[in-house]
């Protein structure tokens, strides 16, 4: 069982940065693939990134890509989300998934488990 908790969301300017994180439980962790989705208001669940079990492989949405940087200390139990660049259209809940399958995925339907979310707020 893992339980995740994400935090650092909050209200940035359009160009900012800001870094979200996700605090795991459990030994398992430094196992899982993991990775962040992000949902709008009056969207659908969108993938942003993942990262696999051991950090050496990562891919990106496209929406992302060279600004957003997913990375993770499996000696910490954490993952981060480092965004730069931000964009209105970044404004989002972000969360965090698990995956017992090492690589990850990027269907949310294939995660374990989740967090509760944080919220990213780019003003224009």
């Amino acid at each position: 069982q893992v339980q995740l908790a994400e935090s650092g969301g909050g209200l940035v300017q359009a160009g900012g940065s800001l870094r979200v994180s996700c605090a795991a439980s459990g030994s398992r962790f430094s196992r899982y693939g993991v990775g962040w989705f992000r949902q709008a208001p009056g969207k659908e669940r969108e993938f942003v990134a993942v990262i696999s079990w051991n950090g050496e492989d990562t891919y990106y949405a496209d929406s992302v890509k060279g600004r957003f940087t997913i990375s993770r200390d499996n000696a910490k139990n954490m993952m981060y989300l480092q965004m730069n660049s931000l964009k209105p259209e970044d404004t989002a809940v972000y969360y965090c998934a698990a995956s017992v399958f090492g690589n990850g995925h990027l269907n949310g339907d294939d995660y374990d488990y989740w967090g509760q979310g944080t919220q990213v707020t780019v003003s224009s």
